[in-house]
């Protein structure tokens, strides 16, 4: 810890934090969650654990004069056996909106998969390590500060070289989202970076960011978790997950997202709820899955192994999830008139692919993400 300032250690609790559903006191501090107790529970593999712990939009927000902070967190870091390690997760400072600094925990602990597919990893403790950031502008400001989304982060302690009191109501409204690894921040390259990010700050809301990396599967314990969870607008972008990992055919897909979206409204029957279909993926687009790691070359890529002919059996690709998502929404809007439908190729489509193609074949690159919340910005919160 720094010893050249006289500091204020305030303790991180829920009045200062945002973006998250539940907190678990760990033997450090204190874990977010983006799913609540109940719904971990139920959680069938450790790929959903590992992503719903990893804090994507979770931020810590608070008022001070302070011109010095330091965060001291026990981070859990992902590597893959056989790659190199993956730079340090970043935390965003942003004071009043802006981002002003950017800092890296060394150490913690190392969660190394060995198998690709089934997520098999070991696990090797490392120590905590404190996210440093000086020479901030003076006098009264609002600071956030967002936690490397692809890192599970344990908080230990905030200090601070002038009191802190946490951050006054925006006013602004709350945007809940649901999706899968691109929602998550694959390849963001850093946590206000992600395309989800990026569209709320673009559209003045406050972002409760559920994407889950490779888990957005139509989960029931997800629904009931978005059905508890305050929102003034709610999106679900439903598709690439559920074909890549073969988990369904035609047949169980629409009744599960007739199910899924029932749940939601249990709890906003009448909230502006957005179904968004997936962005061009060429692997995807008319080749059902499974999805498998492609390692010619040396770079990792994914492939498609399904066989396209057995679409009319009911196997899924992207554009059979579009249509199918079409029809569920025109069908359910006839009731439900703040039910709408995008079509992710409007955020992501031809266009975009042959500008900016996506690197492993399946995620947007940092420039891919700011496009998509571009896109989003204008078609889904401007006038």
């Amino acid at each position: 810890m720094n010893t050249e300032h006289d500091w204020i250690t305030t303790p991180v609790t829920a009045d200062i934090l945002r973006g998250f559903l539940d907190l678990e006191a760990t033997a450090h501090g204190l874990l977010p969650h983006r799913l609540p107790a109940r719904a971990r529970r139920q959680i069938p593999d450790d790929q959903l654990a590992v992503a719903e712990a990893q804090p994507s939009g979770v931020r810590l927000a608070f008022r001070t004069r302070a011109t010095a902070i330091e965060l001291d967190t026990l981070p859990t870091k992902r590597v893959y056996a056989g790659f190199p390690t993956p730079p340090d997760g970043m935390y965003d400072l942003l004071v009043d909106g802006r981002l002003t600094a950017q800092a890296t925990v060394p150490g913690g602990r190392v969660r190394t998969i060995v198998d690709m597919v089934t997520q098999a990893a070991e696990v090797h403790e490392g120590p905590a390590g404190t996210a440093r950031f000086t020479d901030l502008p003076v006098g009264d400001k609002n600071v956030e500060i967002w936690l490397p989304h692809t890192e599970i982060t344990e908080l230990i302690a905030l200090r601070t070289d002038a009191p802190v009191e946490p951050a006054p109501d925006s006013g602004r409204r709350v945007w809940l989202h649901h999706g899968s690894s691109i929602s998550h921040g694959s390849n963001a390259a850093h946590p206000t970076g992600t395309w989800p990010a990026l569209a709320a700050a673009q559209g003045g809301v406050e972002l409760v960011n559920l994407g889950f990396a490779g888990s957005a599967l139509l989960d029931p314990f997800t629904a009931r978790a978005m059905r508890d969870a305050p929102a003034d607008l709610i999106s679900v972008k439903i598709g690439i997950n559920v074909v890549n990992g073969d988990v369904m055919r035609l047949r169980a897909f629409v009744p599960a997202v007739h199910g899924f979206l029932d749940t939601i409204r249990e709890g906003h029957p009448a909230t502006p709820l957005l179904v968004v279909s997936p962005i061009l993926c060429p692997v995807q687009e008319d080749t059902p899955g499974p999805l498998a790691p492609d390692f010619d070359g040396g770079v990792l890529r994914f492939k498609a192994t399904g066989d396209p002919a057995e679409r009319a059996a009911g196997r899924l690709t992207l554009n059979v999830i579009r249509d199918a998502l079409a029809r569920i929404v025109e069908q359910r809007s006839a009731d439900d008139p703040d039910l709408h439908y995008l079509d992710g190729r409007d955020l992501y489509g031809e266009t975009d692919y042959a500008e900016l193609p996506l690197p492993d074949g399946v995620h947007p690159d940092p420039a891919g993400h700011r496009r998509i919340a571009e896109n989003f910005s204008r078609l889904v919160f401007g006038d």
